[in-house]
C-alpha cells in the first residue's frame, strides 16, 4: 500500500498541476479538500479522471466521492478494494 500511496501523491500532483507541492509535502491522512490541500470541485473531477485512466476504476456512486477522496490513504484503500474485486 505504501507504493500505491507514493504513486498516488505523484499522480495527484501531475494531474492537478500542483507544481509548488512535492509528494513528501502531502500527508497520507491529510485532507485533500478544504483545510488540507485546498482542492475544489473541479479538482474532484480531475481525481475521478485519474482513477479511470490510471486504475481503470469508475466511481459509480457520486455520494462515495467525499469518502473516497478524503485523503490519499482513503483513495489507496478504495483502489486496492476495487482492484481486488475487479469492479
Amino acid at each position: 500500500m505504501d507504493k500505491l500511496i507514493a504513486d498516488l501523491k505523484e499522480q495527484i500532483i501531475a494531474q492537478l498541476n500542483l507544481q509548488h507541492i512535492k509528494p513528501e509535502d502531502i500527508g497520507d491522512d491529510q485532507p485533500l479538500f478544504v483545510e488540507g490541500l485546498g482542492l475544489d470541485s473541479i479538482d474532484a473531477l480531475e481525481l475521478i479522471v485519474l482513477l479511470q485512466q490510471q486504475y481503470n476504476i469508475k466511481l459509480n456512486n457520486a455520494d462515495d466521492g467525499p469518502k473516497v477522496f478524503r485523503s490519499v490513504k482513503t483513495m489507496a484503500e478504495y483502489i486496492t478494494q476495487h482492484q481486488a474485486t475487479g469492479k
